[in-house]
């Protein structure tokens, strides 16, 4: 007697579990990041030369120093952690700097100077901790003194 062999099995892949694997990894990865907030246009002047003839009043200044391990120094006063890239201290002190230069009817400046190896974010935690505060006129300082 002869036995009928009966076909082997066609291999089949179950593509649901795939794409619910799939969805659920999707997901995960979206409930699991962090939204920073999209950098704001900032507004701000390089350094440069220029002669005057006529002698020009000084606007009330403040000066922003960056050390290279992310120390943020205003006027020699350190605010907030490195680590902290909102900066809520910075951003109240500059507030109150521009409401105070309002009141006066001067332009409130700062002016950024960040050490050589200064990491870029820090720079730009800075920039928008004075977007924070609402002020316009921001410049960048070159250069060391003690080069001269």
């Amino acid at each position: 007697m002869k036995l009928k062999r009966q076909p082997p099995p066609k291999a089949e892949v179950a593509m649901t579990p795939l794409i619910d694997c799939v969805f659920l990894l999707l997901v995960f990865f979206m409930v699991s990041t962090t939204f920073n907030k999209q950098e704001a246009d900032i507004s701000f002047a390089l350094p440069g030369t220029a002669s005057q003839s006529d002698a020009v009043e000084i606007p009330d200044e403040q000066i922003i120093q960056i050390t290279e391990n992310g120390n943020v120094f205003l006027n020699d006063l350190e605010y907030d952690a490195p680590s902290d890239p909102d900066m809520p201290e910075l951003v109240k002190t500059l507030t109150l700097f521009r409401q105070t230069a309002e009141a006066n009817k001067v332009p409130a400046m700062i002016t950024i100077a960040p050490e050589d190896n200064v990491k870029q974010q820090r720079v730009v935690d800075v920039l928008n901790a004075c977007t924070a505060a609402k002020i316009v006129n921001v410049t960048f300082a070159v250069g060391d003194d003690e080069e001269s």
